[in-house]
């Protein structure tokens, strides 16, 4: 019954899957127009650099966090992928993606926790 279940959601999941793999590319491609936008208008209306400089590292953080879900969105993908195809393999390349991945979260998160410390901190 339940092999019968799964043979039945399988198709469903695997347009899910692609369908969030599709999601993160967007996710990152409007963080990237987004982020370009504003360094843009940063560049050409700021006449002070340091405060030019500050706004990068804004926009450098902005964007992070968008590479941050995306980076989440494929590891939901990865995670429903291996539940779908729970050969030895998957699951090993699945582990090694969300090391990866996770490794890759923690350090951007990091300097998005920095950026916006330094941005407090030049506020006050």
């Amino acid at each position: 019954m339940a092999h019968q279940l799964m043979q039945l959601v399988t198709p469903f999941l695997e347009i899910l899957v692609f369908a969030l793999n599709i999601l993160s590319i967007i996710v990152l491609i409007w963080g990237v127009i987004c982020a370009g936008i504003d360094f843009l208008r940063s560049d050409i209306m700021q006449k002070d650099r340091m405060k030019a400089a500050q706004t990068n590292n804004f926009i450098k953080s902005f964007l992070g966090s968008y590479i941050l879900l995306s980076l989440e969105i494929l590891i939901a993908a990865d995670i429903i992928e291996s539940i779908i195809n729970p050969s030895l393999s998957d699951i090993l390349r699945l582990a090694a993606l969300v090391v990866i991945r996770t490794v890759i979260s923690y350090f951007l998160h990091q300097e998005i926790q920095d950026a916006l410390e330094h941005e407090k901190q030049s506020g006050q």
